[in-house]
């Protein structure tokens, strides 16, 4: 696949050719119609719109959101990013479709698709020894089960949003260790979690479990995503069944969907694991599905974290072998994150939790203010990077949110 554009772009840019990440957009000629977008530079390139141009009519291509496309399997995925491709680098196509691009400054991006069930995962050793090492001091920080599946939690859909969409601060029920009895009210420990995302396409049936080889058979692409979590809340409920209301209020999304195909560079093998895993998870002989993804985590403009990806223990393939080992179906929609992504130094933690060390050490901010937990008005905005062909970079956009009261 060429990626030599008759586009003005930066030669570096991370949303070149090589990437092509999928969104959902109005605009102000029909801003009542939504319509898939490809982000190319700082342009987005309506899709269905170049389809018609080139001559090349999808009905794919012109819905309403990415779901059709989803659902279509990998072959078409290829199919429709080689054209994509070939639209934006050929220049015989150039008169065509150059009237179909807009600034992305003027357009608005909305979620890209249907979420159908969403489940979370805790698949960062540091992350998990961190949080171990908080609440259990003293003890092993690992449970006994976790170096032998990705432990998750199914959270809920309905209040998956897009990047941008305001967070208002959740109210739940808050016992302090020293409180004589529970209170009601707005949470006092709000949090972030920087993760990493991956949107299921193709759908399995149910009662068949979906093999660590088949991964690319059914996830479409990778988006970036925060989990926020009520740190009171999630403390005083989560024993013993689990997250519940201290995680369900919201979780933003990014509004790029990345293309697994824009993802092969980036492919690294995982840490070396200590434990050796059940046959269903073995992914020694397999081709590896560890990410090389660099995470940034700013917090009212001010960088705070990096946490690196490549050090996550669970891939992504293994967390579907897992989710579907029961015989659990996946829908198109599907979305499933990473759990918080953290590294083992202290500036790449991925939640303020473990930046501040649940509160002991307050994370002192460049502008002379100091945060433990967020507080309304802060803004938090997560990037990320992959490598790709070339020493070219894949950019993921950014998932932003502010806290309102």
């Amino acid at each position: 696949m060429s990626t030599t554009t008759w586009l003005d772009l930066p030669a570096d840019s991370p949303f070149g050719v090589h990437n092509l990440p999928y969104g959902v957009f109005t605009a102000a000629d029909r801003p009542g119609r939504r319509r898939i977008g490809v982000r190319i530079g700082d342009l987005v390139l309506d899709a269905g719109a170049a389809a018609r141009a080139v001559g090349a009519p999808s009905a794919l291509l012109d819905a309403e959101n990415l779901n059709p496309l989803m659902a279509s399997g990998r072959p078409t995925w290829r199919a429709v990013r080689t054209a994509l491709a070939s639209w934006l680098t050929d220049p015989a196509h150039r008169a065509a479709v150059e009237p179909c691009l807009l600034p992305l400054a003027d357009v608005r991006l909305h979620l890209p698709f249907e979420v159908a069930d969403y489940v979370d995962f805790y698949a960062s050793e540091h992350h998990a020894t961190n949080l171990g090492r908080i609440f259990r001091p003293g003890q092993e920080p690992l449970t006994p089960n976790w170096k032998h599946l990705p432990i998750g939690y199914h959270g809920r859909s309905g209040t998956v949003v897009v990047s941008g969409t305001p967070v208002v601060r959740p109210h739940g029920q808050r016992k302090a260790p020293a409180d004589p009895a529970p209170s009601h009210g707005p949470s006092r420990r709000l949090d972030i979690e920087a993760e990493v995302a991956f949107v299921v396409g193709t759908p399995s049936s149910m009662g068949s479990p979906v093999a660590l080889d088949a991964f690319e058979e059914h996830v479409f692409g990778v988006c970036l995503l925060n989990d926020w979590s009520a740190r009171d809340i999630q403390a005083w409920e989560y024993v013993p069944l689990g997250p519940f209301l201290g995680k369900s209020f919201a979780t933003s999304l990014s509004p790029w969907v990345v293309p697994l195909d824009a993802l092969q560079h980036a492919r690294v093998a995982p840490p070396e694991r200590e434990v050796e895993p059940l046959p269903y998870l073995d992914d020694r002989k397999s081709e590896p599905w560890g990410l090389d993804l660099a995470l940034e985590v700013s917090l009212n403009g001010h960088l705070v974290s990096r946490p690196p990806f490549a050090t996550m223990y669970w891939t992504a393939a293994q967390q579907l072998a897992h989710l579907t080992a029961n015989g659990a179906s996946l829908r198109t929609g599907d979305l499933y994150a990473s759990g918080t992504v953290s590294g083992p130094e202290p500036d790449t933690r991925g939640a303020l939790i473990e930046l501040t060390w649940n509160g002991e050490q307050p994370l002192e901010l460049p502008d002379g203010t100091s945060r433990t937990f967020l507080e309304d008005g802060d803004e938090v905005s997560i990037t990320a990077t992959a490598p790709g062909p070339g020493g070219l970079r894949v950019g993921f956009g950014e998932v932003t949110g502010t806290i309102t009261g």
